[in-house]
């Protein structure tokens, strides 16, 4: 007779529901790959910024456009003072020059393009002017592999998939199974509760390799990016952080009854770490009083110990730190999950 252990036989039926769910195979496989090539695009080595600058009507805005157009890096028009403004506001200019015996700039200084504008504008009306340098400066321009923002953002992605796969992967099954009623079935098998956690756990396990596989793979293919680390490191971590994740994401759905509840829980528990533990750009940008707490998520060590094997091919014991702590999230939450679970 054949030997049924609940774990192995738990862990097949959830691989063989999740290829019958084309939705959950685009979301896990395709959507990140989608989401990398799309930024990738976005953030790609571009040529310099054209700037749109309006000058207002008056006897000298000619000569001061044909100073500007004199300049690589501006597209220069003239209109009255209203119409001016209008464009400003439109976004269809980034700045305005009222000429005078005081040149006046017109900006928003929130917008990026515009606090650029007029610092590029101001040196270049200046020079026209007759303004003497004091330094003799030259520039160098750079975007080898590894210091571009793709090589930046790609860990970040995946660490952000590794997270929406053990929340969402693990806490959404719970409750689906919970409100149609398949927990309170599995009560009268043989199998304790932990059963059914690591099944779902290690169930998450064969998806880290494609995924990190088809995360960096197309940053290498597509943009050249390079990898300057182990990819067994990298493999290591990105299961570290499935686990973790997994953990977490147990414990999120442990006594959620319904998948509007699971969803709003979910989302709870992932928005911060997607704003706060720089998947999109480097976390010390926030303010010094919230860096401790950005230091407890766990998302933020994962993301961390990605970049620095990636891009500084850093060995992972050097990463002792970053794992102990992916590690404890992982199993305080699963030891929580194990006490606050309902079958019902």
């Amino acid at each position: 007779m054949k030997n049924y252990h609940p774990i192995r036989e738990l862990f097949l039926t959830r691989m063989r529901a999740f290829y019958r769910e084309p939705e959950a195979i685009f979301w896990t496989f395709v959507f990140p790959v989608l989401m990398t090539i799309g930024l990738g695009i976005a953030f790609r080595n571009r040529p310099a910024e054209i700037i749109d600058v309006d000058i207002e009507a008056s006897p000298s805005a000619e000569m001061i456009m044909g100073q500007l157009e004199a300049i690589d890096g501006f597209r220069v028009q003239i209109h009255d003072a209203e119409e001016c403004s209008d464009r400003l506001r439109l976004g269809k200019a980034a700045i305005v020059v009222r000429p005078g015996e005081v040149f006046a700039y017109r900006f928003d200084p929130s917008r990026p393009e515009s606090a650029l504008a007029r610092a590029k504008l101001d040196d270049a009306l200046q020079r026209a002017a007759g303004r003497v340098e004091a330094l003799a400066v030259s520039d160098t321009e750079t975007s080898e592999p590894g210091a571009r923002y793709i090589d930046f953002l790609i860990p970040g992605l995946l660490g952000m998939n590794l997270m929406s796969g053990g929340l969402f992967g693990v806490g959404f099954v719970i409750t689906d199974m919970r409100v149609k009623k398949l927990l309170r079935r599995l009560v009268a098998t043989p199998m304790r509760r932990s059963h059914l956690m690591l099944s779902l756990v290690f169930g998450r396990m064969p998806f880290v390799v494609p995924e990190v596989g088809m995360i960096v793979g197309a940053g290498w293919l597509l943009f050249d990016m390079r990898i300057a680390g182990n990819p067994l490191s990298i493999l290591v971590l990105a299961i570290v952080g499935a686990m973790s994740f997994s953990g977490i994401g147990l414990l999120v759905a442990s006594r959620a009854q319904r998948i509007e509840s699971i969803s709003g829980l979910t989302n709870l528990a992932m928005l911060p770490m997607t704003l706060l533990c720089g998947v999109f750009f480097s976390y010390d940008r926030f303010p010094e009083a919230v860096q401790p707490v950005i230091q407890i998520f766990p998302l933020t060590h994962l993301i961390d110990a990605l970049r620095a094997v990636v891009l500084e091919g850093a060995a992972l014991g050097s990463q002792g730190m970053h794992v102990l702590v992916l590690v404890v999230w992982g199993a305080v939450s699963f030891g929580l999950a194990m006490k606050m679970f309902r079958w019902t």
